[in-house]
């Protein structure tokens, strides 16, 4: 008997290792608009959440629209770099898809479009088939809890039984509003793991399998 009955991986930076590459982009489009921040603060700023929900921030600072053509360039741009700027999976996670014994998802805020390119691009797509939860069609986004929890009741699973694998911020808080065990991945920080309540941190995907109980 394992302790969870379902696992939900987020996709950017769980799965793929893509946020460094739209955070170059994205930080190469706001010095265009006189906004130069580095690629680590807008990873910190931005990762996880609704990209029309960020574009009002970035329109309220510069005190102008620009989401009609801003959103399209930035996933175009995006996409390009995806392409060609060596996307890969995040380092031992597909050794853990392989292997993994109990039912496991995909969740993302991202649309859909975006998670088949980058599940595609790296050659993981095949473990999620028919298991991949998109923000922009269930019509919820991270923190808010719905998309977790229309994850886990379409597997039938209860949030208490369900392990949440995150690194954004509205990741985690998402999370933990749906009532499930939050492992918050953060390999940056090269802190040990750490457990308090059903928030759990850790920095290499080496240990996922053993703080998962499999």
């Amino acid at each position: 008997m394992y302790p969870y009955k379902l696992v939900i991986f987020d996709c950017d930076g769980v799965i793929v290792d893509s946020e460094p590459l739209a955070a170059a982009v994205l930080g190469e489009m706001l010095g265009e608009l006189g906004l130069p921040q580095k690629n680590d603060k807008i990873q910190e700023r931005f990762n996880g959440r609704k990209v029309a929900e960020w574009v009002g921030e970035i329109e309220r600072e510069l005190q102008r629209p620009i989401a009609d053509w801003f959103i399209p360039e930035f996933r175009r741009r995006s996409a390009d770099k995806f392409c060609t700027g060596g996307l890969t999976p995040v380092l031992g996670v597909e050794r853990i898809l392989e292997e993994l014994p109990i039912p496991y998802c995909l969740a993302s805020s991202g649309p859909m479009e975006k998670i088949e390119l980058t599940l595609g691009l790296t050659g993981l797509r095949r473990f999620f088939e028919g298991r991949i939860f998109s923000g922009y069609e269930v019509g919820s986004w991270k923190p808010d809890p719905d998309l977790f929890l229309h994850a886990a009741a379409s597997f039938k699973t209860a949030p208490r039984e369900c392990a949440v694998i995150e690194d954004s911020q509205a990741g985690v808080q998402a999370g933990l509003a749906a009532g499930m065990t939050v492992f918050h991945y953060q390999p940056q920080k090269m802190t040990p793991v750490n457990a308090r309540c059903n928030l759990i941190t850790f920095n290499s995907m080496a240990h996922l399998p053993s703080l998962l109980g499999v």
